[in-house]
């Protein structure tokens, strides 16, 4: 029995991952799916909400475990895990990225965007006037992050989706080879997302390179379409 826990990504909350959760807790494993801070049902003001309160947050989940856990993380929910193993190495058995924000350290999940001119996502984001959040154009929602998904998943997500704290994307990722280099990585790439392209996906791999890779034909959400490969995927960790 291992324990497993699932970051969510951008705009989303731990709501996502219901069908992974289901199949991991058949097979008999622990599995925390916690609301990152402002998101989900958290009621966190999105003004206080930085990369280290985030990172702090799933250090506490890691510490609450018997045991080094299996982290997960997709899309956005990438640069939390890495900064989790830098503080923390000892506290995670694997690192698994799922289509997800892979970054060296002094980088930001703004800087990687911007190198990502095919990614569906800022043309559709639009900042709030205070800029400390953003949200997507609906009619952008299925194309950038379910385009292969049902559509009574995509009426769930557009229905739970919550506006992105922006501060944490701008910060730039702190990892060392010492700590966060020590912890092997898993990734799961998504052959269709229009996300985070799968060009982008094998960029950031062949500069952080990791100990396995695995490819889905899925969108940007395989946890909707393609719950029962991810699940797999994750069971043989």
């Amino acid at each position: 029995m291992a324990t497993y826990v699932l970051v969510h990504g951008a705009w989303h909350g731990g709501w996502c991952w219901h069908r992974i959760v289901a199949r991991l807790q058949r097979a008999s494993h622990r599995v925390m799916a916690p609301d990152l801070l402002s998101l989900g049902i958290d009621g966190t003001p999105p003004g206080l909400v930085t990369l280290r309160a985030w990172t702090d947050q799933i250090a506490a989940v890691a510490e609450s475990a018997d045991e080094p856990i299996v982290l997960v993380g997709h899309s956005r929910g990438g640069i939390v895990l890495s900064e989790v193993a830098e503080r923390m190495p000892e506290r995670i058995r694997v690192l698994v990225y799922v289509t997800a924000f892979l970054l060296e350290d002094g980088r930001s999940l703004v800087d990687s965007v911007a190198e990502q001119p095919e990614s569906l996502v800022p043309p559709a984001m639009t900042v709030a006037d205070d800029h400390q959040t953003a949200t997507l154009r609906d009619d952008a929602i299925r194309e950038a992050f379910y385009g292969r998904c049902s559509d009574d998943d995509v009426a769930l997500a557009r229905s739970l989706l919550k506006p992105e704290p922006l501060a944490p994307l701008a910060t730039p990722v702190r990892t060392t080879a010492a700590r966060f280099g020590r912890v092997p990585r898993v990734y799961v790439e998504c052959t269709a997302d229009r996300a985070i392209t799968h060009a982008a996906q094998r960029h950031m791999q062949s500069t952080l390179p990791c100990a396995q890779r695995v490819t889905l034909e899925s969108d940007h959400s395989p946890f909707f379409c393609c719950p029962d490969e991810l699940a797999a995927v994750l069971l043989q960790l």
